[in-house]
């Protein structure tokens, strides 16, 4: 099996330290980063496949060369034999279509075509799940990848690597109590849910998940951001810049609006605990709920 995983960095909100440029674009270099949460169930998905089926994985992602951190983080979730980040100005300030533009060309660079893509759903930055769906579709750019069958949503799946053919569960859209099953031939795109998760039904599958993920946790460790990461620009790609970055970008943005503080529901008085009487008042209020002795 030959497996590649796409990832994406986003802002770190817990930072607090968000920079736009003026004309309302992410200044991701400026920016704390970190992957993106929903990426995980894509790369349990891919590891899964790889703890039953065996083959190599390739977890790739396109960004500013913080990235490479990014694809460190990516390697504690994941088993990845190699690295590539896709990165240079002319990529930069790209909307999903553009990225979708870039991820897709970056994939067909591979030495063999991938059986399985996998791709989380949405971006904590973005929130439109359109950059999965939207790289599958260029590759029907290419007459060759044109039939490679995309599977959202997944919440569960397995290879038969002797039918040639991938089983998934995924949620329906607008109703996710109601799950549907879904087989399509290899080679396919796979777009997990929020709510995946991997299963390892034997014991040998689990002793393989367990060697692993040990032997990943201590090469992400280990990785030489510089000598082990591959970093294709838009010539080693041979992408046109007119169709990348921003201007292969339709999406206009009209306007950032930073997010707005949430109101405090409850009032809270400061209590100086050298002061008697404010701590008196304190324990006045608070014991009729104790329990008595």
């Amino acid at each position: 099996m030959r497996i590649a995983v796409l990832t994406k960095g986003v802002p770190d909100f817990r930072e607090g330290k968000v920079s736009f440029d003026e004309d309302g674009h992410l200044e991701r270099g400026k920016t704390p980063t970190v992957m993106n949460p929903n990426d995980k169930q894509a790369l349990r998905a891919a590891l899964q496949t790889k703890v039953r089926h065996g083959g190599e994985v390739s977890l790739m992602s396109m960004g500013p060369p913080g990235y490479k951190e990014v694809l460190q983080e990516g390697m504690r979730d994941v088993y990845a034999d190699d690295l590539y980040l896709f990165s240079d100005r002319e990529m930069g300030a790209a909307d999903t279509w553009a990225t979708a533009m870039t991820l897709a060309t970056g994939i067909e660079h591979l030495d063999e075509e991938p059986d399985l893509i996998f791709a989380g759903f949405k971006t904590a930055d973005g929130e439109t799940g359109h950059t999965g769906p939207q790289t599958n579709w260029c590759f029907h750019i290419n007459e060759e990848l044109s039939d490679r069958p995309l599977i959202t949503h997944v919440i569960a799946m397995d290879v038969d690597e002797e039918a040639g053919t991938v089983r998934a569960k995924r949620l329906v859209e607008g109703d996710v109590s109601e799950i549907e099953t879904i087989e399509a031939d290899l080679p396919a795109f796979i777009v997990t849910d929020g709510e995946f998760e991997p299963s390892y039904r034997t014991a040998s599958q689990r002793l393989t998940y367990k060697d692993l993920r040990a032997e990943t946790t201590q090469r992400a460790d280990e990785i030489d951001l510089e000598e082990d990461v591959t970093v294709w620009n838009h010539e080693d790609l041979n992408l046109d810049p007119d169709f990348i970055g921003l201007d292969g970008s339709p999406t206009i943005v009209s306007g950032v609006d930073p997010i707005p503080k949430a109101p405090s529901e409850r009032e809270a008085q400061p209590v100086d605990p050298s002061d008697p009487e404010g701590m008196g008042d304190v324990l006045d209020e608070l014991a009729p709920y104790a329990e008595a002795d």
